[in-house]
C-alpha cells in the first residue's frame, strides 16, 4: 500500500536519499556479491552519510553507513535508512544488517528491491517484528518516481539476481587474447600473449573467487596449477578450488593430476560432464562455491555464454596480432548479425596494465525472439 502523500521536502528527502543509496552502490565492485548502497537520514529529512559494500569480507551498505555515522560522533536514533537491497537476515561472514540496524535504533527502513537469496532474504520481517516501519521504495515514493528509481536498483545487480534465482555461482569469465581475438598461434604457442601486469591481475582475480574451471582441453594443453599468487610468485592466503570439466582424461604427470593425489581439501573437483549447468549447480549445492572463474578454454567459454551462465567478463587485451590461430571464442552458433550477444563495458573498469588493455563487460539482457502468433 502506497503511503498517504508527503509534504514536499519530505519527498525531495527521500528522493534525495534513494539516488544517493544508488551512487553508492555503483561504487561497489562486480562480482558474485551484490552492489548495495545505503543512506542515513536524520528524522528531519536531512542527509547524515552514505556507505556501500566493499564486497566479501567486508561490512555490508547499511553497517557501513552506521559505522560511518559513528565515527562522526552522530546520532542515528529514529533515523531513516534507505537502502538498494533488502537487509540480510543471514549472519555469516558479517552479522545480521537487519539485527544491526534494529540495535542502531534506526526508525525506518526503506529498500528498493527484495533480496532473493533463500539465506539472506526476510529481513524486513525482523525489522517489522521489531517495530519499525519497513517498506519498499515503491511503496513509499509516488508511483511517478518509486518505479523507475526500483528499476535502476534492479539493474545495478541484474546478473547477480540472475545467478541467485537459478542456484548457481555467478560466473566470471576472463579472457586474454590479442587485438584480433586469438589465444594462441597456429602451432599451439600462447605463453605469453599477455603482459606480466595483466598477469599479476589476473591471479588477484584468482584471489577473490571460490573456485577456478577449465576444460579438459586447456588443462591438458597448458598443464596449468590455477593457483593464485602474489607479483613474487608467492602462494596466496587464501586458495581458489579449481575444477575440470570435460570428458577428457588428465595427463598423468600434470599438476591438476598430481593435485588429485595430494589432500582431499586441495583436490579438484573433476566433472566428467559438458553438462556445464549441473556443475554449477552442484558447485554451489554440495561445496558451497559463490563466485566461479572460468579462465578457459575456448570451448568452455562458449558453451557458458551460449547458456547464459557467463555474469560478467573480464577482458585482457594485448596490443598484438596474429592472424590466425586458435579464437578466445569458440563457435556460438551465431549465424546472422540480429543473433549477436552484445555486452556493456564497465567504464571504470577500463584501464592499461602495463602494454595491454583491461575492461570488464557485462551482458545484455537477451532479447526473446517471439514466435508466429504472438
Amino acid at each position: 500500500m502506497n503511503q498517504p502523500p508527503h509534504d514536499a521536502a519530505r519527498e525531495s528527502a527521500l528522493l534525495e536519499g534513494c539516488e544517493r543509496a544508488l551512487e553508492q552502490a555503483r561504487r561497489g565492485p562486480l562480482g558474485a556479491n551484490p552492489r548495495v548502497g545505503a543512506a542515513l537520514l536524520s528524522p528531519s529529512g536531512e542527509l547524515l552519510v552514505t556507505g556501500f559494500h566493499r564486497g566479501a569480507r567486508t561490512p555490508h551498505a547499511e553497517a557501513d553507513a552506521l559505522l560511518a555515522a559513528r565515527e562522526r560522533g552522530l546520532d542515528v536514533h529514529g533515523a531513516t535508512c534507505i537502502v538498494t537491497l533488502e537487509p540480510c537476515a543471514h549472519a555469516g561472514r558479517t552479522p545480521s544488517c537487519a539485527r544491526t540496524l534494529v540495535d542502531a535504533g534506526i526508525g525506518r527502513v526503506l529498500y528498493a528491491v527484495r533480496d532473493p537469496h533463500d539465506v539472506a532474504a526476510n529481513g524486513s520481517a525482523i525489522l517489522r517484528s521489531a517495530g519499525i516501519d519497513t517498506r519498499l521504495w515503491s511503496d513509499a515514493l509516488p508511483a511517478s518516481v518509486g518505479g523507475g528509481l526500483t528499476a535502476r536498483a534492479t539493474e545495478l545487480n541484474r546478473r547477480w539476481f540472475q545467478a541467485t534465482r537459478e542456484s548457481r555461482p555467478f560466473v566470471t569469465a576472463k579472457i586474454a587474447h590479442t587485438l584480433d581475438g586469438y589465444v594462441a598461434a597456429v602451432d599451439g604457442t600462447n605463453a605469453w600473449i599477455t603482459g606480466e601486469d595483466a598477469r599479476v591481475e589476473g591471479h588477484a582475480l584468482r584471489s577473490t573467487v571460490d573456485a577456478i574451471a577449465v576444460g579438459t582441453g586447456t588443462a591438458r594443453a597448458d598443464d596449468p596449477a590455477l593457483t593464485a599468487r602474489d607479483a613474487h610468485g608467492r602462494l596466496g592466503a587464501r586458495q581458489p578450488r579449481r575444477v575440470v570439466i570435460g570428458e577428457s582424461p588428465l595427463e598423468p604427470h600434470s599438476w591438476l593430476a598430481k593435485a588429485a593425489q595430494g589432500p582431499e581439501h586441495a583436490r579438484p573437483l573433476l566433472y566428467r560432464t559438458h553438462d556445464i549447468r549441473g556443475v554449477l549447480e552442484n558447485l554451489r549445492a554440495d561445496h558451497g562455491v559463490e563466485h566461479l572463474l572460468i579462465e578457459g578454454g575456448p570451448r568452455l567459454i562458449s558453451a557458458a555464454l551460449k547458456l547464459d551462465l557467463v555474469d560478467d567478463l573480464w577482458i585482457h587485451q594485448a596490443p598484438t596480432m596474429l592472424g590466425a590461430g586458435t579464437p578466445s571464442v569458440a563457435g556460438l552458433g551465431i549465424g546472422t548479425l540480429k543473433n549477436r550477444l552484445d555486452f556493456d563495458i564497465v567504464p571504470e573498469s577500463l584501464h592499461v596494465s602495463g602494454s595491454d588493455l583491461l575492461f570488464h563487460a557485462i551482458p545484455r539482457a537477451r532479447q526473446q525472439t517471439p514466435t508466429k502468433g504472438e
